[in-house]
C-alpha cells in the first residue's frame, strides 16, 4: 500500500500565488504597452521609410517628386518626414513633406515645395521673376513668352504617388509579410517568459508576474 501525504497549507499557497502570478502577468503587459508600442513605432517608421525609398527605385516616376532631384530612393534626399502617435486607440502615423534644396538641370532656383505640389497635384503657375519673358521648350521647339504659364498637373504620374506606397505599407505589406516576417505573431502567440517564470511565480506571486509581464511585452521588439 502506497500513502501519500500533501501539505494542504503550502499546495493552498502555491496555488494562490499561481494566481496571483497569473494575474500580476496581464497587469504587468498592460504597463510595459507603452513601451512596446513605442518601440513599434519607432521601428514601422524605419521601415516604412525603407519600403518607400524601395518602392521609389522600382518605380521612380511616381515617388521622385518626394526626394532631392536626381537621388530617387536615397534615404539621405527624402523630402518627407514621418512621426507617430500614441494614444488609448493605439498607434497613429502621420507623414509630412520638406522643402527642396537641390536645383533642377535648366533652373536657377529650387522647386521647393515640389514634394506636396506635385503629390498633391497642384496648379503652378510661372511668372518672368528677372527677365522680360518666359523661355522654355515645347515638343522640342524653343518658346518665349511675356505671360504667365499656368501648368495644371505638375505632378502627372506622381500625383498621390506618396499617400498610394504609404497605404500599401499598411494594408498588405504590414499585415500580411512585416509581423510574420519580424516573428512578432510568434512572440505573441507563445509567451515563453510566463512558462519559464512560473516556478518562480509560485513562490513570489503578483510582484513576480508583473515583472515578467513588463519586461516581456517590453522586450518584442519589430526588428531583431
Amino acid at each position: 500500500m502506497i500513502a501519500v501525504k500533501l501539505d494542504s497549507n503550502l499546495f493552498r499557497k502555491e496555488m494562490n500565488n499561481i494566481i496571483n502570478y497569473s494575474t500580476g502577468f496581464l497587469d504587468g503587459v498592460q504597463k510595459g504597452k507603452k513601451v512596446f508600442l513605442d518601440n513599434l513605432g519607432r521601428d514601422t517608421i524605419e521601415l516604412l521609410k525603407q519600403y518607400i525609398d524601395s518602392s521609389a527605385r522600382v518605380s521612380p516616376q511616381t515617388l521622385h517628386h518626394v526626394y532631392e532631384w536626381y537621388q530617387v530612393g536615397s534615404p539621405d534626399a527624402r523630402l518627407f518626414d514621418i512621426d507617430y502617435t500614441l494614444s488609448g486607440l493605439g498607434l497613429s502615423f502621420r507623414s509630412s513633406f520638406r522643402q527642396s534644396s537641390s536645383v533642377k538641370d535648366g533652373s536657377r532656383e529650387p522647386f521647393y515645395n515640389k514634394a506636396i505640389i506635385m503629390e498633391q497635384g497642384q496648379p503652378v503657375i510661372i511668372k518672368p521673376k528677372n527677365a522680360q519673358a518666359l523661355r522654355f521648350e515645347v515638343d522640342g521647339e524653343e518658346v518665349f513668352t511675356r505671360q504667365p504659364v499656368v501648368v495644371n498637373n505638375p505632378g502627372g504620374a506622381t500625383e498621390r504617388g506618396f499617400e498610394k506606397v504609404f497605404d500599401s505599407f499598411f494594408s498588405r505589406y504590414f499585415k500580411q509579410t512585416f509581423l510574420r516576417k519580424s516573428g512578432m505573431l510568434k512572440d505573441f502567440e507563445n509567451p515563453v517568459a510566463y512558462k519559464k517564470n512560473l516556478k518562480s511565480g509560485a513562490k513570489l506571486g503578483r510582484g513576480k508576474g508583473i515583472e515578467t509581464g513588463y519586461r516581456w511585452i517590453a522586450n518584442i521588439k519589430a526588428v531583431k
